[in-house]
């Protein structure tokens, strides 16, 4: 049986781009773009031409794509014609093989935010959505405020609809702009428009997330027959954010009934690469991936109590619903105290060492981490700490240099405005072999601001570590947590450190100590040590 095409709509560019916080540079847009391309969603919605220098540059220059880029506008404003909006000129200037228009299909919007009558703003959408079609442009409508506007006046909805399709728009969507309406209403209310005589193979839908039912609205619509679907990678998007095609795709590609009913431009080799997809993003927004997030989170796949670590080492159905590569993610096996011999053998053989079951070892690296997590250390969050704990219990952990001392100074002096200012500095001593390497670092950044002592201590530590330099060198931090595990005067601080590096991969560390500079070089320490050992370097004699 042939199955039914799906048409996915990106619109990370421009709803993406509405985040609080959110600002895409040029290049930021063409990596993005060049991304979703890969991916292989069948439109890519630019942003709006003539709002801003950064969306004209770009529809100026924007990629080759294999997707049809569109150009995002609005209908023509009242009393121009169609030919005379020189906004809708700037959108048409994109050239872009498609246009979105959005106009405006609630009543109380129509009278009350533009202030024309009900039957000039239909015009308006006529006249518009004709004039990208006699341009030769593949048209789309965007029905702002649908669903509010159906609840309040079903046939006027419908009417600025059929304006829109009468006028020869490919695409009419139907948008929850506020995000208010629920899944069961969506679905009945766009199989309500199909049986009012917009085709479902015309329609699309755009759902936002502010009741967090965002993707399950989307379903409910492709349900009900819409075969466009409108989202944003990692459900960027305005308030509460968009339906997350991060989340979409793989659900419908590999989940019923949607697997067997639906096809879309998405391959399953491209499929997996969609966790790299979700994470260049969050890089790209300087963002901590969200690790909860469905398919692509780093714990989506993660299985933490013994029982369910034994299971999978049975069959990983047991306990997931997909296959983790599928999408490009991995299984995680964490270690903490809860977790059994199941866990800590499958963590070991992760790591590529096999250790036979019943070895004494086992109990040992358990015990230890059961010790360590009592005093307030956190192995579930920082697998690359395990790891070198498991290797030096099991005498597998290299010893590439030793630290002699370290210092972290932070001072206030005025500067040559005759402001006070901080300044943290840190000298770390480290030897390699027969040699003692001396390191200095402050802690300003390019506009000469103060980054804080453990800035200064992590440039420091990675500033010179001689014949081990060129395997750290495109090591960074990129995200550092801290937590009192204690409270009063035995406060304990446990320090968890996310790197990353020129391979994409991430990993966490983690430091206890009361003082949270100690604490931190812990964590950095091992961020290293994890990192070179990974890479397959060679002590130095000697270290």
């Amino acid at each position: 049986m042939s199955r039914e095409r799906l048409y996915l709509y990106d619109t990370t560019l421009r709803d993406g781009q509405q985040t609080q916080g959110v600002q895409f540079s040029l290049a930021e847009k063409r990596r993005i773009s060049e991304t979703l391309d890969a991916l292989g969603v069948d439109y890519i919605e630019g942003g709006w031409p003539g709002a801003n220098p950064t969306d004209s540059a770009f529809f100026a220059a924007r990629p080759e794509t294999r997707a049809t880029f569109t150009a995002f506008g609005m209908t023509k404003r009242a009393g121009l014609s169609a030919e005379n909006d020189d906004v809708l000129a700037a959108v048409l200037n994109a050239g872009t093989p498609a246009v979105c228009l959005v106009g405006k299909t609630h009543d109380f919007h129509v009278t009350t935010a533009l202030g024309v009558s009900l039957k000039e703003n239909i015009d308006n959408i006529a006249r518009s959505i004709a004039h990208c079609v006699a341009e030769g442009r593949e048209a789309l409508f965007d029905a702002e405020h649908f669903f509010d506007g159906y609840k309040a006046n079903p046939a006027y909805a419908l009417d600025c609809l059929a304006a829109a399709l009468e006028a020869g728009a490919r695409w009419i969507v139907l948008c929850d702009t506020n995000g208010g309406t629920l899944p069961a209403e969506v679905g009945e209310i766009t199989a309500e428009v199909i049986a009012a005589g917009i085709p479902g193979a015309r329609l699309g839908i755009h759902t936002h997330d502010d009741t967090g039912n965002a993707v399950a609205a989307t379903l409910a619509a492709v349900d009900a027959g819409a075969r466009q679907i409108q989202g944003t990678l990692n459900g960027l998007g305005e308030r509460c954010g968009n339906a997350n095609l991060t989340t979409l795709i793989p659900t419908l590609l590999l989940k019923e009934p949607y697997a067997s009913r639906f096809e879309t431009g998405v391959t399953a080799e491209a499929l997996a690469g969609l966790t790299h997809a979700s994470r260049l993003l969050d890089d790209i927004l300087n963002r901590v991936p969200n690790k909860a997030a469905p398919y692509v989170g780093a714990s989506a796949f993660a299985h933490k109590a013994g029982l369910h670590a034994s299971a999978i080492l049975k069959d990983p159905a047991t306990y997931e619903h997909i296959d983790p590569a599928a999408v490009g993610n991995t299984r995680i096996i964490p270690m903490s105290n809860q977790a059994g011999q199941s866990n800590l053998r499958e963590r070991l053989r992760e790591m590529g060492i096999e250790v036979e079951k019943g070895d004494p070892a086992l109990a040992r690296i358990l015990a230890r981490v059961k010790e360590r997590e009592d005093q307030g250390y956190s192995y579930d969050t920082a697998q690359a700490s395990f790891e070198l704990l498991a290797r030096e219990e099991l005498g597998l952990l290299p010893r590439f240099f030793e630290v002699k001392r370290y210092r972290v100074t932070v001072e206030r002096r005025k500067n040559k405005y005759n402001r006070m200012v901080t300044l943290s500095e840190a000298v770390v001593v480290v030897k390699i072999g027969n040699e003692k390497m001396l390191s200095v670092s402050e802690s300003l950044d390019e506009t000469g601001s103060d980054r804080g002592p453990v800035n200064a201590l992590a440039k420091a530590l990675a500033k010179d570590l001689g014949p081990y330099q060129a395997a750290i060198d495109d090591m960074r931090l990129v995200d550092f947590k801290v937590r009192i595990t204690q409270g009063g005067t035995e406060a304990v601080t446990r320090v968890i450190i996310d790197s990353e590096d020129g391979q994409g991969r991430r990993w966490s560390t983690v430091g206890l100590s009361a003082n949270i500079v100690d604490a931190s070089f812990e964590a950095l320490l091992d961020a290293i040590i994890w990192k070179l050992i990974r890479d397959g370097v060679t002590p130095v004699n000697g270290a």
